[in-house]
């Protein structure tokens, strides 16, 4: 669709775009744009929560709410089609907010955007804190456990929250770690007349907070703190797990080579206490991870994980390979660390994206054997992972051996 640009209070509009997406903050109308408070004006049709409503009082259109579930936002914006049609979110809308889940539905040529200033441009101004030098997180109707990932020393986070209580939960994920110290400011109606500020430590929170909030987090370790790095490599300690899992110096490697990447899906197949799963996601931003796990009681063991270590959107399911990977949505990785066979590798290769990355892991002469008839008709890598461990023979130290682990990997070409 063409855009055409008229010329409204001095600043280039476009004419075309029926929806307008427009970013509104504490202030409402008055802290808008001349030129973005015609267009809110100017509207037929206005759709935000009760919040953004009340803003935007002022202004005679059309009321409609949030749908529910928020998905049928789409519906409800593709029957308003040729109407003008404003939505109202607060801050910037394409920063954590509907604007992106709508741009992602509707031809962006129909769409006009309005950023306002951010909550976290707003927090870190309050804060004197650099934006290039935090963390932004959004737990905004998303589990809080996801922020555990992001527990650093001296990392500041300015984080979205979902309600009153979600600073609480997050001071207690803290003190749990041994980052009780932490230093948490809760700021909340920020450039409103209500503005408040809450100030104290992780071990001792204890404020009642209003439910729009945002929350700046500055991490102090304790020297007993547990160091958890976004790197892959973390203490097979902090899993649980039945002894069946890979280990950490093999689930390093196993990443290294598996790359995890921004938003990339990856298919755990046979993935146990779900160590490479959760390292996954835990290693680049939106990554998500699919289990594949027919145990009931290893697939509890993931779940725990995910949940502890700051992963928890990994999806489990139980099912038997090749059979339970049928209409599973096309992964950018894929690791085989149980139920190898030949039919698995076939149909996990088959599904897998261009240049998708898979790894095999086998420790038995039996599953050794097939990578190496599957490394002779693919190609790939392969390579022979021996671990030794200093640990205690009687009053003296000695090496203790893992089982030798065969690796096959391969990128999709």
């Amino acid at each position: 669709m063409g855009r055409k640009f008229c010329e409204f209070s001095g600043l280039a509009l476009m004419a075309d775009p029926w929806l307008h997406i427009v970013g509104i903050g504490e202030d409402g109308m008055a802290g808008l744009l001349p030129a973005t408070r015609a267009v809110v004006e100017a509207a037929e049709v206005i759709i935000g929560g009760d919040r953004h409503h009340q803003l935007s009082d002022s202004v005679r259109a059309e009321r409609i709410a949030w749908p529910s579930p928020f998905d049928a936002l789409i519906d409800t914006l593709g029957a308003l089609r040729g109407r003008r049609v404003v939505v109202l979110a607060t801050g910037d809308p394409l920063w954590f907010s509907v604007g992106a889940r709508i741009g992602r539905a509707i031809d962006p040529a129909e769409i006009t955007y309005h950023p306002q200033l951010s909550a976290f441009q707003l927090a870190a101004a309050r804060m004197g804190w650099s934006l290039a030098d935090v963390e932004t997180l959004t737990v905004h109707g998303r589990p809080v456990e996801q922020m555990i990932a992001f527990i650093q020393p001296d990392a500041r986070l300015l984080i979205l929250t979902t309600g009153s209580e979600t600073p609480a939960q997050i001071a207690a994920f803290l003190t749990e770690r041994g980052f009780g110290q932490s230093v948490m400011t809760v700021l909340a109606n920020m450039g409103g007349a209500d503005e408040a500020r809450f100030d104290g430590q992780a071990e001792t929170w204890d404020h009642q907070v209003p439910a729009f909030n945002t929350l700046a987090v500055h991490c102090v370790a304790a020297p007993d703190a547990a160091l958890l790095p976004r790197v892959p490599g973390l203490s097979d300690d902090l899993f649980r797990h039945d002894g069946t899992m890979t280990k950490q110096e093999v689930r390093a490697a196993t990443l290294a080579k598996l790359m995890p990447m921004r938003g990339a899906l990856l298919w755990d197949i046979g993935t146990g206490c779900g160590s490479v799963a959760v390292e996954w996601m835990r290693a680049a931003r939106y990554a998500r991870a699919i289990g594949i796990e027919p145990r009931a009681d290893r697939r509890e063991m993931a779940a725990a994980n995910a949940l502890a270590l700051g992963a928890p959107r990994l999806e489990l399911i139980d099912g038997l390979v090749p059979e339970a990977l049928d209409g599973l949505p096309a992964p950018d990785a894929v690791f085989i660390g149980g139920g190898l066979s030949r039919e698995t590798f076939e149909a996990a290769w088959q599904a897998l994206r261009p240049l998708g990355r898979l790894v095999c892991n086998a420790v038995t002469l039996e599953s050794e054997a097939v990578l190496l008839e599957l490394h002779k008709a693919h190609g790939g890598q392969l390579v022979k992972l021996v671990v030794n461990r200093a640990e205690p023979v009687g009053g003296l130290t000695g090496w203790r051996p893992l089982m030798p682990v065969t690796q096959w990997s391969l990128v999709k070409r």
